[in-house]
């Protein structure tokens, strides 16, 4: 199994119940208590910004972004990334975000937050947000909110609380 055929493709509608049985297997029912879904909880997802992973005609993996507003900052909220176990360490989650960050700029977006390990996101681009600089609607390790700047204005002057966004065109500060 080293050279897996990967088709990575927009978000469909009818994906929805493969990606909702892929999530409740991978993250169990504790991911309803944790903060960045308290973020999404109400908050859609916007599916032009996000992508699903299959092998043949098997769904092996899921991104999603929501929007979020950083204090007035509009920014994205990434996650959940999902894969199937058996699938992992194949490169299909940073196939997934890399494909995800790439969309989101396109769409004009400016800033991408998520809550999860520096050593694996920090190799597309997530950097730690300093602590204290953003806060979020509930218990976190703030050493695992990242951030992703996708212009040239990086991080600088986004501060405050992280709340959902609810529309695409806030989302990328349209």
């Amino acid at each position: 199994m080293t050279d897996l055929s990967i088709t990575v493709l927009p978000e469909q509608p009818s994906d929805e119940p493969a990606i909702e049985r892929l999530v409740a297997r991978t993250f169990g029912p504790g991911r309803f208590a944790r903060t960045a879904y308290r973020l999404r909880e109400n908050n859609p997802h916007v599916r032009e910004l996000s992508f699903t992973a299959y092998i043949g005609t098997m769904l092996v993996g899921s991104v999603r972004l929501s929007p979020l507003v950083i204090g007035e900052a509009p920014a994205l909220l990434l996650g959940p990334l999902t894969v199937e176990p058996p699938f992992r360490s194949h490169g299909i989650g940073r196939r997934l975000i890399e494909r995800s960050l790439e969309a989101a700029k396109e769409a004009g977006a400016k800033l991408v937050l998520l809550v999860g390990d520096e050593p694996y996101y920090g190799r597309m681009g997530f950097l730690r947000i300093p602590q204290g600089q953003v806060t979020l609607p509930g218990p976190v390790d703030p050493d695992r909110v990242l951030v992703c700047p996708l212009d040239s204005a990086g991080i600088e002057g986004v501060a405050g609380a992280v709340r959902p966004g609810y529309q695409l065109a806030e989302a990328v500060g349209a």
